[in-house]
């Protein structure tokens, strides 16, 4: 090789070597640069600190019951939960670090070794994105439509990653990342995710299980568990497999475990199933309740106004998210604020309640199917015209989305009859599970019809806590609910309010009159006789604990002809019926529409000693760090005098060891000492049962949707019959379980002094 040779060889590479540093300083500025002004928050989007300190999550609200079981949530797109770390399982970091990140607690954010290992093995060994990069990129980190979008939001992640390890600990890197994570089926988060996929708790994960859901963290949808079972097997392998390479697991745990066929216990979300939806759905809409402004009102639904007007104003629970703010100064959104909310719900009493209204509806409603069978009428009442009938489900049609949405298509009366006329496939209802058949959709909402209705509270009698709550048969199928929106006639459950106002002014249960018919006339001069079933006993002379013990509208006729419609109204509201009371003589019979809420609420005046304390649903609400925001105890009014309260509780216990409630003594085994009141309105429409023992308060309303539709015997459609069952199961249900606390030996705080029989010596 010549001189000269050597020479131009000698300059190519110092010209190389020139170039070479040249872009390598280059780079390495255009690096630091880009990285300066990500920092700075120049070039794209770098969050603010106070929200790197606090990041945007949306949570849950969760619901508990006061023995600390989580009835359901609240949440808008997300169904997250935050969960403390350390109510983890170890075994779920053990293997979300030995399968996604090997050195979490050995880097700042960026493990620049794993980075440029898959750099040179072009992403064969992985991506190299620690643990706090997938952090940064759920929080912070859009969807990229391409790869040259996600290339340009990696080095964003890498700032923010170096972020937030100055800003947390590890453990709390992880436990944002787990509470973070999207697992499918509306399981955000591993709270979530447990629960859907394992039906547990994230504490009580087993290894396998663990294994499970740190695999689906490479891609949920390619290993989803549900759908791609062996799939999914095999990527649980894979963690285990991580798990013994990195020391967390032996071989022999590993090996025994891979052979463990993958179990799903899957449990879905949806809020029309699980514990209490009634009393879920009620406590939403309380809970996000906005102030009542009286021109949004139907001019026939002003009573509603007054109503929700008096509980803004006095209930601190309804509109509770409207009317309270966060330091920021916002309202609190019950969807993705986090709040945990604890009810006075026990989930097991509750469950009883359930299943107590699922055996009897059962029953009932096989009794109803075979009375009506073949009857052309079915399911109204035989005195309906066929024109009454067709005016109902005419109107009943009308109001359905399918009639709204045909009639904003522009189709005539005629067409849409004809549709709704027209036999289709469709899934109707049954107790044993939804059915396959083909049915044209006016029919099938006279189906629907045949289906009896119920509504179930049950109370603390001396605190107030609603423990048990049941607004319909089937939340997914009849969503109205009975035990605190709907309002029926009561029927013979009023009559204690009218006995009540008789005690209260001197009257005594050994009191005597005649029973014969009384003819009351009304403001309007009109005469009204009502009818009685005990005309064997006509010309008697009876005391007036026979009178409520039978149930005799004889002599409530005769109390109600000593007192004015207006005195039992005042009192009636005093016992918190909110609803409009017409001041009419017939009012004694029950004529008037009240919730089950509010006849339970009202019976808790006689056990608590003449106090009546009203319905209290939560207890307390924290935010979603754990810090109490609100506490609530229930309200109590004085409506009564305690002797009075004495004298209607040895009534009403009458009532039921020898009058109208006497079937739970011989039917149902009750022995503890209770008393109560059975109803029946006309034409076996309503059937009701109110009951209570020295600690419980409790109330079943049963009925058709419409009035219309109810039983024609009376041995079926009386409130002993339709109503008082529910009571009987419930209550057994509850004194075979001694962990609740309750005893049939508990007796009422009556004093020795009192003697039912003093005021007639």
């Amino acid at each position: 090789m010549n001189k000269k040779t050597t020479t131009t060889l000698s300059n190519g590479k110092k010209t190389f070597l020139k170039w070479f540093w040249g872009l390598f300083g280059f780079a390495i500025i255009s690096v630091a640069l880009i990285f300066t002004l990500i920092s700075n928050g120049v070039l794209g989007y770098l969050p603010p600190l106070n929200e790197l300190q606090n990041p945007k999550n949306q949570y849950a609200s969760e619901i508990f019951s006061s023995d600390m079981v989580s009835l359901g949530r609240y949440y808008r797109n997300e169904n997250r939960v935050g969960v403390e770390y350390t109510d983890l399982s170890p075994y779920i970091i053990d293997a979300l670090i030995a399968t996604e990140d090997a050195r979490f607690y050995r880097h700042s954010g960026i493990d620049f070794k794993s980075l440029f290992r898959a750099v040179l093995k072009l992403g064969q060994a992985g991506g190299g994105s620690t643990l706090t990069q997938q952090l940064a990129k759920q929080l912070w980190s859009p969807q990229a439509d391409n790869i040259f979008e996600r290339a340009m939001q990696k080095p964003i992640e890498w700032v923010i990653a170096t972020k937030l390890e100055s800003l947390y600990s590890k453990d709390e890197i992880l436990l944002m990342y787990l509470n973070q994570f999207d697992f499918l089926y509306n399981a955000v988060g591993i709270k979530s995710a447990a629960q859907v996929y394992f039906s547990t708790t994230p504490a009580d994960l087993k290894l396998e299980e663990a294994a499970t859901l740190v695999g689906m963290c490479k891609n949920p949808s390619l290993y989803n568990p549900i759908r791609y079972k062996e799939r999914t097997t095999t990527r649980r392998n894979v963690v285990l497999n991580q798990m013994y390479k990195y020391d967390y697991i032996t071989k022999e745990v590993c090996d025994s475990l891979k052979q463990i066929p993958l179990e799903i216990k899957y449990n879905s979300v949806n809020h029309k199933k699980g514990l209490a939806p009634y009393f879920r759905e009620y406590l939403r809409l309380i809970l996000t309740a906005k102030e009542p402004k009286e021109s949004q009102y139907s001019t026939w639904n002003k009573v509603q106004y007054q109503i929700d007007k008096e509980q803004w104003d006095n209930n601190p629970l309804y509109g509770f998210c409207n009317k309270n703010h966060k330091p920021d100064g916002t309202s609190y959104d019950l969807y993705q604020d986090g709040l945990k909310i604890y009810t006075t719900i026990d989930s097991r009493m509750q469950k009883y309640a359930e299943e107590a209204v699922n055996e009897h509806m059962r029953y009932m409603q096989e009794r109803f199917f075979k009375e009506k069978k073949n009857k052309s009428y079915a399911p109204f009442s035989k005195d309906l015209s066929k024109e009454d009938i067709n005016g109902i489900m005419t109107r009943s049609m009308k109001q359905t989305d399918r009639y709204r949405g045909l009639k904003k298509k522009g189709l005539s009366e005629s067409e849409i009859m004809s549709i709704f006329d027209t036999p289709v496939e469709m899934q109707i209802f049954t107790y044993d599970g939804m059915k396959d058949t083909i049915m044209s959709p006016l029919d099938s909402i006279k189906w629907n019809k045949h289906f009896l209705r119920c509504g179930f509270v049950s109370m603390d009698a001396h605190l107030g806590h609603v423990k048990a709550y049941v607004g319909g048969p089937n939340f997914a199928q009849f969503q109205y609910d009975m035990a605190t929106l709907g309002r029926r006639q009561v029927g013979s459950t009023v009559k204690p309010y009218l006995y009540t106002l008789a005690m209260d002014e001197g009257m005594w249960p050994c009191d005597k009159t005649i029973n014969d018919s009384v003819t009351l006339i009304d403001a309007n001069g009109v005469r009204w006789t009502p009818r009685d079933e005990h005309t064997k006993n006509q010309g008697d002379t009876v005391t007036l604990q026979w009178g409520l013990e039978k149930s005799s509208n004889w002599i409530s006729a005769y109390l109600m002809s000593l007192f004015t419609p207006e005195q039992l109204v005042e009192l009636m509201h005093s016992f918190g019926v909110r609803g409009n009371l017409d001041p009419v003589v017939s009012i004694c019979l029950g004529p008037c529409e009240i919730s089950v809420e509010e006849m339970v609420d009202a019976y808790t005046t006689f056990v608590n000693k003449g106090i009546r304390v009203e319905p209290l649903y939560v207890t307390r609400i924290e935010d979603k760090n754990g810090n109490v925001i609100a506490t609530f105890t229930a309200k109590t009014h004085e409506v009564i005098s305690e002797l009075t309260s004495y004298k209607m509780i040895h009534m009403l216990r009458s009532v039921i060891d020898h009058g109208t409630g006497v079937r739970l003594r011989f039917k149902y085994g009750l022995k503890a000492p209770m008393g109560g009141k059975t109803g029946t309105t006309q034409n076996n429409s309503d059937g009701w049962f109110v009951g209570f023992t020295p600690s419980l308060v409790s109330g079943c309303w049963v009925g058709g949707e419409d009035r219309a539709v109810h039983f024609d015997r009376m041995s079926d459609g009386q409130g002993a019959s339709m109503a008082l069952p529910i009571y009987g199961l419930y209550m057994n249900k509850i004194y075979q379980d001694t962990t609740l606390g309750y005893s049939q030996k508990e007796q009422f705080e009556i004093p020795d002094w009192f003697d039912p029989n003093a005021g007639c010596k």
